[in-house]
């Protein structure tokens, strides 16, 4: 049995032993750990950025894939979709204006858009009933939304803020669908795969409750 598991049987029979004090430790610990996690799962987002974001198509050097989404779907696994969302907003504000400070509002913009639609689609399956199908099946899900909500908001936003003609975006649409199904797919796979493997440090719930 691991020490994480070991506490947790731990604070349960306390808090069997003590139902009313118990209960509310037990609960003010898992809420400060959330908070603690969500702020570390940004710190990482932005750092990953940091240090890791290059062109996947030479056609279009300026789409640049980064494993940003990454800790975002972790917590979104871990807490649930509107905990997915709060990650989003938050790290797409303070990527925007520290290590992507060059692409302004717009680059804030887009990542916003495009992450929330995948870390709704992704966090509500999943939470539907956790188990490894329905974590796969978000995945895919929000991989497919994400590619087709940033159509219609590159043909809007990308014109407005960048000026570039609409006729040039469409043209470009192909690259930008491939883009954006290649990153999603890239950060799904990864946090497939290790979601799990980390879910027990990450979260403070019932120990009776299923991880994938």
């Amino acid at each position: 049995m691991s020490d994480e598991v070991m506490r947790r049987h731990q604070a349960r029979a306390k808090a069997k032993a003590h139902p009313q004090t118990g209960a509310g430790t037990l609960e003010g610990i898992g809420r400060t750990k959330k908070m603690v996690t969500m702020a570390m799962m940004v710190a990482i987002s932005v750092a990953l950025v940091y240090l890791i974001h290059f062109p996947i198509m030479p056609m279009v050097p300026f789409l640049e894939y980064d494993p940003a989404d990454i800790p975002i779907l972790i917590g979104t696994f871990a807490f649930g979709p509107a905990a997915g969302l709060m990650l989003t907003f938050v790290t797409a504000i303070v990527q925007g204006v520290t290590v992507s400070a060059g692409s302004g509002f717009y680059g804030i913009l887009m990542h916003i858009i495009a992450t929330s639609a995948l870390v709704l689609v992704a966090g509500t399956v999943y939470y539907s009933r956790k188990t490894r199908r329905t974590a796969l099946i978000g995945l895919l899900a929000g991989m497919a939304v994400m590619a087709l909500v940033m159509i219609p908001a590159n043909m809007i936003i990308t014109p407005a803020f960048m000026g570039v003609p609409t006729g040039t975006v469409w043209s470009l649409m192909p690259f930008i669908i491939a883009f954006n199904i290649i990153k999603a797919g890239i950060n799904g796979i990864v946090t497939f795969y290790i979601y799990k493997r980390i879910s027990n440090f990450i979260r403070y719930p019932d120990i009776s409750e299923n991880v994938f």
